[in-house]
């Protein structure tokens, strides 16, 4: 039953459009824009990041449209395309899920676009990749990741235990 989920985590593997087209098929994405609305606490991970804000420039899809902005493909400044292995979040703002995490601690990223919000002040954490890539983003009740926490090791779990006892 609706009333008895307490929060969501939006996963994210693969092409924004792919995605995009199963959650509008599947009636997904308006569950998803009903829970958000409702206030329901909504972890956002790679792909499902991006996902999040308004456009994907992977396939040139409008996505779920809760925070204003784009996705494009890394420019010329990345170190190399996709962003694949290990690298630091910094400037992590006391942010919750972090706690007894420090800052500047190496997490697993894959992809190839970076998220561009209208809003800089949503972005929460860094991380240096020939450019500085938002990647994390909080705003209400959207806590989102450009890396992967579940292919974090232990940090990354203390992130989902975090978002699980919050």
């Amino acid at each position: 039953h609706d009333d008895e989920i307490e929060k969501l985590i939006l996963p994210g593997v693969g092409n924004a459009k792919v995605a995009m087209d199963v959650l509008n098929e599947t009636g997904l994405s308006d569950y998803l824009r009903a829970e958000v609305d409702k206030g329901t606490p909504l972890l956002g991970i790679c792909l499902g990041m991006q996902l999040l804000l308004e456009t994907s420039e992977e396939g040139n899809v409008p996505c779920l449209g809760f925070l204003p902005g784009t996705v494009p493909l890394f420019g010329e400044e990345a170190e190399k395309v996709p962003h694949m292995g290990w690298n630091q979040v910094q400037d992590v703002q006391n942010h919750f899920l972090f706690q007894d995490i420090p800052d500047n601690t190496d997490f697993y990223f894959v992809h190839s676009y970076v998220i561009q919000p209208e809003d800089p002040s949503v972005i929460k954490g860094y991380t240096d990749y020939g450019m500085m890539v938002p990647s994390i983003i909080e705003k209400e009740n959207l806590t989102v990741f450009q890396f992967h926490p579940e292919k974090s090791g232990r940090v990354g779990l203390k992130i989902l235990e975090n978002f699980v006892r919050c």
